[in-house]
């Protein structure tokens, strides 16, 4: 089984920075991508951040783009979300994903890792 976990939640006043990782664990698989999701109390999941691994590719959400950085290692399966200027409606849940196939489809997420960005 693949696992996900991610880490570096927190709390953070506005402006202000933090770092999330995403390591994965269990049987041995390769990603062709992987990403970074987030949830706030009341709505819907949505997307934040992609990478794929071949060519470094990276794509944001429009709410983040400018502020967060996705990069990682596709040896070790492990992602990073540089989460910079902060705001308080970047307060959410933050999940971690991975692809193995190239169709867009995340096979694998993690439990999740709450951010919170006070005023």
């Amino acid at each position: 089984q693949v696992q996900l976990v991610e880490s570096g939640g927190g709390l953070v006043q506005a402006g202000g920075s933090l770092r999330l990782s995403c390591a994965a664990s269990g049987r041995t698989f390769r990603s062709y991508a992987m990403g970074w999701f987030r949830q706030a109390p009341g709505k819907e999941r949505e997307f934040v951040a992609t990478i794929r691994w071949s060519g470094g590719n990276t794509y944001y959400a429009d709410s983040v783009k400018g502020r967060f950085t996705i990069s990682g290692d596709n040896a070790k399966n492990t992602a990073y979300l540089q989460m910079n200027s902060l705001k308080p409606e970047d307060t959410a849940v933050y999940y971690c994903a991975a692809q193995t196939s190239g169709t867009g489809w995340y096979d694998y997420w993690g439990q999740g890792t709450q951010v919170t960005v006070s005023s």
